[in-house]
């Protein structure tokens, strides 16, 4: 399956085809419920059924039917690395480096802030201790500030990562609202599930390897 992607111009940000970012949230979660790809690609549920469905009949996905997720088939997979080749071919190496290196600065302060929400001298965080939690929210909002400027950043480069600083504004409110489970939680829209997908669609990206650059 081959699509036609469409190139910068000017100052305007690089625009990837719909069913490509479709592929592409597919790829970054690696497995998802419809509304999930969905959200993470931009689209509404009803578009990203039908890209799904294409991709299903063209062999890159496959859909498992016991928990209603979506996956890449291997096909899929060497599909979207040749795919990815064309939409990020006009990136020079470098082109991201002033957006990925204070990314990753961030990085190391958000897995301390999970670390610290989720243990307490050494044991599970209750959350009963308010004071103890509601240091560590203000360091997420202090980390959120500061990550804002980056994800609109790359968003100015790439119009499919332009959704990812309202996510995480979005997320970051609800763990403020005392919702605990959207701090660190795991395949509920958390902070750390938006931030993650942020961090390896960086990744993707740019070409770089995950276990090499070792920043986990």
């Amino acid at each position: 399956m081959a699509y036609a992607l469409t190139t910068m111009a000017g100052a305007m940000a690089h625009r990837s085809l719909p069913l490509f970012r479709t592929h592409h949230a597919l790829r970054i979660k690696g497995f998802a419920k419809t509304d999930v790809v969905a959200v993470v690609a931009g689209h509404d549920v009803e578009t990203t059924q039908q890209h799904l469905l294409q991709l299903q009949e063209s062999g890159h996905a496959q859909f498992r039917e016991v928990r209603s997720l979506w996956q890449l088939t291997p096909a899929g997979g060497e599909a979207h690395a040749a795919l990815l080749a064309q939409d990020t071919a006009h990136l020079a190496p470098t082109s991201l480096a002033h957006i990925y290196g204070p990314f990753l600065a961030l990085h190391e302060r958000f897995k301390q802030l999970c670390g610290a929400w989720q243990l307490r001298d050494g044991v599970v965080n209750d959350h009963s201790d308010q004071a103890y939690d509601a240091a560590i929210v203000a360091g997420l909002v202090a980390l959120n500030t500061e990550v804002h400027p980056i994800a609109i950043a790359i968003g100015h480069e790439f119009e499919r990562f332009a959704h990812y600083a309202h996510r995480l504004a979005e997320t970051c409110q609800r763990v403020i609202n005392a919702e605990t489970n959207m701090f660190a939680g795991l395949m509920c829209g958390s902070y750390h599930d938006v931030w993650m997908e942020l961090h390896e669609d960086l990744i993707l990206t740019q070409g770089f390897d995950r276990a090499q650059e070792g920043s986990f």
